[in-house]
């Protein structure tokens, strides 16, 4: 092989190992957008969570556990006797929910807990 090649070739080498090899910080590459917790709605935030964690099996037809969170009226019973914290944070003493699926987002929990806080209302 001649140097000319040799040089070449080893240019090239250098090209692939060393230019392919790309270290990304994925905190840089996907920024944490947060749980924005702030001025919490029932229907924007709080209604879809309870919508598509729990009425497949708390809705109206269906009510298992007697538990019905179809809407805001029946919601508001178990916010505020502490049954839906209790239960979405699966603490000692309450059935843990969603039942027989993983537990929801820190960030969904949150977002019910912070529109507790804020007067549960109905917005």
């Amino acid at each position: 092989m001649g140097v000319t090649k040799l040089t070449k070739y080893l240019g090239f080498l250098f090209v692939i190992c060393f230019t392919s090899c790309v270290y990304n910080i994925e905190e840089e590459l996907y920024p944490d957008a947060g749980c924005s917790t702030v001025a919490m709605s029932y229907q924007n935030d709080i209604n879809p969570i309870i919508k598509s964690n729990c009425q497949g099996c708390h809705d109206r037809q269906t009510n298992n556990g007697n538990v019905t969170l179809e809407d805001y009226i029946n919601l508001i019973k178990f916010v505020n006797n502490g049954r839906l914290v209790g239960a979405i944070n699966r603490k000692e003493g309450f059935a843990p929910m969603p039942q027989s699926a993983p537990k929801l987002l820190d960030c969904e929990i949150e977002k019910i807990e912070q529109w507790i806080d804020q007067g549960a209302l109905d917005n």
